[in-house]
């Protein structure tokens, strides 16, 4: 059975790849570029067709990566590989207004952010069904209320009781949000006599109240399944215990968005993932987390495949995830990846000259060797760790 969430693994990570280079193509199309290949994967082709266009369609037997070939991208080409991986010595002509090189600076660049906009733009997409299908850190569950806690449920002249189950969808009016780090550990702070409104769903029959609650000291107390009531807890000496906060313990859950709200909040809900992202990018280029957190593409389908087998849900949480994760990671200005062509795209226009084609062609592909062997080495750290 785990094949087949492997399997499922890495039909998501060709999806993500597939929507990046589309975003490559479709711009390239649009502001006339020549396409002579648009490929999933690398090294030898699997499946590879020519459509109407010449345009080679290939799908390659490494899926780390893709690519939408442009006529003449580096302005040194010559050779073309054939449907049996064998290359060809092809003449060309430099000063055709084809070529990839020639075209304006600007468009050049613009095809490549397209990559990184589609994932964004898919991204929020996918935070969008994430939001209405099922939600994400959205609100808290009553877990469990501790009965010697008392006059925490007060509003006005009326009581009212939190029960096991309950959910808490706001506090002081500000929604729980896991992502932005709206919590309840950075919203509440446990000192006597501070005052919450909460907003509480109830279990049992759905509807939305507002609660203060006192943040309090008061008896800490347990259940006991034995006898099916509360004890107070007391320590080695029979001294009773005793606890400060507002009467009942929560864990951080979901619960779906309707469409209205979830087309209100996937934005800002994405901008949240790729703000994760760049944190955890930084976290480790400042060392302030081993290499062994990051992960390789082979540990990236693993952890997928293992995690949406036991729930399938998680599915759902991983698209939007990992569509943000390579938005801010090849828009990161390193050789090989969109941001480095940037780069020199950006330094040829503001010097109206490029930098020396060959040696710009030996920087990405020293780039993109060295970024294959670091994605390869995170695999190994963790297969071996």
């Amino acid at each position: 059975m785990i094949v087949f969430y492997i399997l499922l693994a890495i039909v998501v990570l060709m999806l993500m790849i597939l929507i990046h280079e589309l975003g490559h193509y479709v711009v390239g199309k649009m502001l006339g570029f020549k396409i002579t290949e648009f490929s999933i994967g690398f090294f030898k082709p699997i499946w590879q067709r020519t459509n109407k266009k010449g345009e080679k369609i290939s799908i390659r037997i490494l899926p780390l990566g893709g690519y939408c070939a442009f006529y003449g991208e580096d302005g040194l080409e010559e050779e073309e590989i054939d449907e049996k991986g064998n290359k060809i010595k092809k003449e060309i002509n430099k000063d055709d207004p084809d070529f990839f090189t020639n075209k304006p600076a600007w468009k050049r660049i613009l095809v490549f952010i397209a990559g990184v906009t589609f994932n964004f733009l898919s991204a929020i997409i996918f935070s969008f069904i994430l939001l209405v299908a099922f939600g994400y850190g959205n609100c808290y569950t009553v877990t469990d209320v501790n009965p010697y806690f008392k006059d925490f449920y007060q509003q006005g002249t009326g009581l009212y009781q939190i029960e096991k189950n309950d959910k808490i969808m706001q506090i002081d009016g500000q929604n729980i949000d896991y992502v932005w780090k709206h919590t309840a550990e950075n919203m509440i702070t446990l000192e006597n006599g501070n005052c919450y409104t909460l907003t509480i769903k109830k279990a049992t029959t759905g509807e939305l109240q507002d609660v203060e609650v006192v943040v309090q000291t008061d008896y800490l107390a347990e259940f006991n399944e034995e006898t099916g009531n509360y004890e107070i807890l007391t320590d080695e000496n029979g001294n009773q215990l005793t606890t400060t906060g507002i009467g009942f313990t929560i864990g951080l859950s979901s619960t779906p968005l309707s469409f209205i709200d979830a087309l209100a909040q996937c934005f800002s809900f994405t901008i949240g993932l790729v703000v994760m992202v760049v944190q955890a990018f930084w976290s480790l280029i400042t060392f302030q987390i081993p290499l062994t957190e990051m992960a390789g593409t082979l540990t990236v389908i693993s952890t997928v495949a293992s995690t949406v087998q036991e729930s399938f849900s998680a599915l759902f949480i991983y698209l939007p995830l990992i569509a943000a994760n390579l938005a801010v990671f090849n828009i990161l200005p390193l050789p090989a990846l969109d941001g480095g062509h940037v780069v020199f795209t950006a330094i040829e226009w503001a010097r109206g000259k490029p930098i020396n084609r060959n040696v710009e062609a030996i920087i990405h592909a020293v780039g993109l060797i060295a970024l294959l062997a670091f994605v390869l080495l995170l695999d190994i750290i963790h297969f071996l760790g």
